[in-house]
């Protein structure tokens, strides 16, 4: 099993980092008679939203066939809508209620989202809904009003070394502290992704895991591998071509990866490039988007 899955949080007290999300979440839980009956989770990918949305059912007294996860990148359209519509009117089966977890609901069409609008404004007792998205932008503020909203954020690095620590632990073995602090850098505060870079990590001999910690990253994911390129001041053709191997991911989520990033070498050393970095991309990329990200990433290329 893989080591993500393996150690994915099952309780509320299990999640690391996200204190007041948490503690506001065992508020609202404490009595399930005035709990709101639509959340909506923001944040990076891997930063434990889907987690948090599964704990939450299960809070709420969810069980088997009535807990619904649909990712809405797969099926964006009314239709979808409608028919969760259809069949909220039905009383639960197996537990307490009936929940719904839309993930990557940014990407549902306008149509779709006006369909959602109606069912979140009058949600049935027995029916919760649970919205994650990494782009609440996209999202219609009639929706995002109409639900409780928490932001997942990425661990620090002293939380983010305290989890692999007990993992590591946990599956017998030992690490150097300099594969941790690679693992840490990498993972971009992350969980997921810290823990898949682990796993390959943990599979090879000790000698050669300061070097599968660094190959895993740029494998698993390519907004590490334009991280690195910015670093070293790799020419527009190498960066031109990892963009547009991004394309499909929001360009604000690959900023803040690039501000994490950039600090944690600066936290570190002294770098020139890092702190060129989050200079030029200090504000939000949420009105510019990719022409934004574009501009940003040729003007550091340039600063050389």
């Amino acid at each position: 099993m893989s080591l993500h899955i393996k150690y994915r949080p099952v309780s509320l007290n299990e999640i690391r980092g996200n204190a007041d999300t948490i503690s506001i979440l065992e508020g609202m839980l404490s009595d399930i008679e005035t709990c709101p009956h639509s959340f909506l989770f923001f944040g990076e990918s891997g930063t434990g939203k889907t987690t948090l949305a599964r704990i939450l059912a299960d809070r709420l007294g969810c069980k088997g066939n009535d807990y619904k996860e649909i990712n809405t990148a797969d099926f964006r359209g009314i239709d979808t809508i409608r028919e969760i519509i259809s069949n909220s009117q039905f009383k639960p089966l197996e537990g307490d209620c009936r929940v719904w977890v839309l993930d990557e609901i940014h990407k549902a069409t306008g149509e779709a989202q006006n369909a959602l609008l109606k069912i979140l404004e009058d949600t049935p007792r027995h029916v919760f809904f649970i919205l994650c998205t990494t782009d609440p932008q996209k999202l219609l503020a009639t929706i995002k009003g109409r639900c409780s909203q928490f932001q997942t954020k990425p661990l620090s690095e002293a939380q983010m070394y305290g989890l692999l620590r007990k993992i590591v632990k946990e599956e017998n073995e030992t690490l150097e502290r300099e594969v941790f602090d690679q693992i840490i850098q990498d993972s971009l505060g992350h969980p997921r992704n810290a823990l898949q870079i682990l796993e390959q990590v943990l599979k090879v001999a000790p000698d050669r895991r300061i070097e599968i910690a660094k190959q895993a990253a740029i494998e698993q994911s390519q907004v590490i591998e334009l991280c690195r390129a910015l670093i070293k001041g790799s020419n527009w053709n190498i960066i031109k071509k990892i963009l547009n191997g991004l394309k499909d991911q929001q360009a604000e989520s690959i900023r803040r990866s690039l501000l994490g990033y950039s600090q944690a070498i600066l936290l570190k050393e002294e770098n020139d490039r890092a702190a060129l970095i989050i200079e030029q991309l200090w504000d939000p990329l949420y009105d510019t988007g990719w022409p934004g990200l574009t501009y940003c990433a040729y003007s550091i290329i340039k600063n050389k």
